[in-house]
């Protein structure tokens, strides 16, 4: 009887192990405030507000940005990726139409958006080793053609 127990929780301590593990892998899960203070944007206004609620799904996350732009119209975009590198659709912005993510390590994520096939920018997801801050640096070409970048800062909610 007591080599079962033993069995039984050394499965119970594998299964707890491997979940720590696979929650770990995607550190940017949760949802996060926009901060605007601590943001940059070279691209134009900064928007009033957003918050960016990311899920865990099929080996990779499924985003949901809601919020204000600077117009103070309502902004509302949806994408789930998977850490491929390989596009996928991203509704609600008329600037980009695909999102591909692809995961350099347990906090950090490179990003490209396109629109039509054509790279409108790209940057960095990096999540704080403390878990309570997510910064996202984002470049892109403005109608000059010269490089912009915007730095996002976000607090876990």
């Amino acid at each position: 009887m007591r080599r079962h127990s033993t069995v039984a929780l050394t499965l119970v301590m594998f299964t707890l192990a491997l979940a720590t593990v696979a929650m770990a892998a995607d550190s940017n899960v949760g949802t996060w405030k926009l901060n605007i203070a601590k943001s940059k944007f070279e691209s134009g206004p900064a928007p009033k507000g957003f918050t960016v609620t990311i899920q865990a799904q099929d080996n990779g996350v499924r985003y949901v940005l809601d919020g204000v732009d600077d117009q103070g119209k309502a902004m509302h975009q949806e994408w789930t990726v998977k850490y491929d590198g390989k596009d996928y659709p991203l509704t609600g912005d008329p600037s980009v139409d695909t999102a591909a993510f692809k995961r350099i390590d347990a906090n950090t994520a490179d990003f490209v958006l396109k629109k039509r096939g054509k790279e409108a920018s790209k940057g960095r997801e990096v999540i704080s080793t403390d878990g309570k801050r997510m910064t996202v640096t984002e470049s892109g070409k403005n109608d000059k053609g010269e490089t912009i970048t915007d730095t996002m800062v976000f607090d876990k909610q």
